[in-house]
């Protein structure tokens, strides 16, 4: 049956306080790139809708002003004595700012060098030199808005014309100016102010939230992706994503499931030809262990006789025992091999003396006088193992040492960082060492170092053996070089205490 993406996935981990989300993850890259946008853009539209709000509050007001201020002078023009004294002009100011009713005007009339305000002693702070040159070279009615003493004022100045019989306007000498406090205008821009900024927070929260919903359909996709991803790796190769849409991700999603289909078929090729090739070493190992049973028989027979037999034959003999011995040796360990790969290898274990054990594999196979040993005393370190796969472990590894090492060959036995927690055995020899590209293949099943030579003394299955034993003990086997020369292979093994046999967990 088919596994889908949703169901079974392992979940993300999640911190104390709840989910754990990346700080450069796409979810925020996704959040805060719609903030930006919306922030630029709630910003940029605040901004022009401002302007333009301001300019038409400000317009507005300029013209009503400037209008009031044509149609006081055009009226009161004409009634002017002509050339005016102060106190005409003195009257005349003060006229046009009647203008106003709500008296927020203050005039300044000037002519020839003379100038009267509507307001006595009024310094007129806000009127600029640039205001009076520009009045004075045009009859064009002139304007300027001027910030002074924290409010913003509209100064307007103009000519006094007179109409001419050939009804062009004269200008007549007489300049009024006109200052007006823009503080409505001011209080209408402020309100803007306020709205715009108002308007912003919301528009950057609903943005915000835009991006949130829009990141989430995003990542759904890529988070079952993901989930998918880690359920492959985790073995489970009929898994398969929900296609929706036709979209990218849709299309991603589609290779993804293709993708995998592909990977289980190959890994499921794959598995029959292992278990095909397993099945074949371990049958082929079963139907020679009877033949070479009664080759060993013959040969042990023929070896008594030869001393008897001439040197040649006598040679030939023992040539054909020694052969059969690792013939059969070599079928043992493909079957113990083929135990392994099947999963059938058992525990058997019990509690015993390690140190006792090790000694006892040494005197079985000679080695006693040939390897130095440094073991603890008669039960100062103790385990539940299996004897005979522990017996596998050292002899294994003590063997290949004499084989590919040098004399003198040292075994050592100790406890780990705690008595009650691990033993630790280590097999070192005064050799050359393992090279440097040799030592990650050591536990790999028939590896060479030297492809050039055919023959060798062991089976080529040894070390790979030791470390399935090690391993079924849930242990740990390392090889390295010494800093002294040599090679020390370093085998851990946990110590149990009160715990029943069990199976190869491979």
């Amino acid at each position: 049956m088919r596994r889908s993406a949703r169901a079974g996935a392992p979940r993300r981990p999640a911190t104390r306080f709840g989910r754990r989300i990346p700080l450069r993850g796409l979810r925020v890259r996704l959040v805060v790139a719609f903030g930006l946008v919306a922030a630029l853009a709630t910003t940029t539209t605040g901004a022009l809708a401002f302007r333009e709000a301001r300019n038409g509050v400000l317009q507005q007001s300029q013209d009503t002003v400037i209008g009031q201020l044509r149609a006081q002078v055009g009226r009161l023009a004409p009634e002017l004595a002509y050339p005016p004294s102060q106190e005409v002009l003195r009257q005349f100011a003060a006229d046009v700012a009647r203008a106003e009713p709500s008296g927020t005007w203050r005039v300044l009339a000037t002519y020839r060098g003379f100038s009267e305000t509507s307001v006595p002693d009024d310094p007129f702070d806000e009127l600029t030199p640039a205001v009076r040159e520009a009045v004075g070279s045009r009859l064009a009615t002139v304007f300027q808005r001027v910030r002074s003493g924290g409010r913003t004022s509209l100064v307007v100045g103009m000519t006094v014309t007179f109409a001419s019989p050939a009804r062009l306007p004269t200008p007549s000498g007489i300049q009024v100016f006109l200052t007006v406090p823009q503080i409505s205008e001011q209080a209408s821009v402020d309100a803007l102010v306020t709205a715009v900024e108002r308007a912003t927070v919301p528009a950057l929260g609903i943005a915000v939230l835009l991006a949130l919903f829009a990141a989430r359909g995003v990542l759904r996709p890529v988070r079952a992706l993901r989930r998918a991803t880690r359920s492959i790796a985790e073995g489970h190769l009929d898994t398969r994503l929900d296609v929706n849409g036709s979209d990218e991700l849709a299309d991603l999603s589609h290779t993804f499931n293709e993708t995998a289909a592909a990977l289980e078929q190959s890994v499921a090729e794959l598995r029959a030809m292992e278990a095909r090739a397993r099945r074949f070493a371990a049958d082929v190992s079963h139907e020679l262990r009877t033949p070479l049973a009664a080759m060993s028989a013959v040969t042990d027979v023929l070896d008594e006789e030869a001393a008897r037999l001439d040197p040649d034959t006598a040679t030939a003999v023992r040539l054909i025992s020694e052969e059969t011995v690792k013939l059969a040796r070599l079928v043992e360990d493909l079957m113990e091999i083929s135990r392994f790969d099947a999963g059938a290898a058992v525990l058997h274990l019990d509690e015993i003396d390690l140190a006792e054990s090790i000694r006892r594999t040494l005197a079985s196979r000679g080695w006693s006088d040939t390897v130095e040993t440094v073991l603890p005393g008669p039960d100062e370190l103790r385990g539940r193992v299996d004897p005979r796969r522990l017996d596998v472990v050292v002899a294994n590894l003590v063997g290949n040492a004499l084989r590919h090492g040098a004399r003198p060959v040292r075994v050592r036995l100790s406890a780990g960082v705690s008595a009650a927690v691990s033993a630790v055995i280590e097999v070192t020899d005064s050799g050359p060492g393992i090279p440097e590209d040799v030592l990650p293949h050591v536990f790999e099943r028939f590896y060479k170092s030297d492809r050039a030579r055919t023959r060798t003394e062991g089976s080529g299955l040894g070390l790979a053996l030791a470390e399935e034993n090690v391993r079924m003990h849930g242990g740990t086997v390392r090889a390295a070089n010494r800093p002294t020369g040599g090679a020390v292979f370093t085998v851990e093994l946990p110590l149990r205490r009160d715990e029943s046999p069990r199976e190869n967990p491979s």
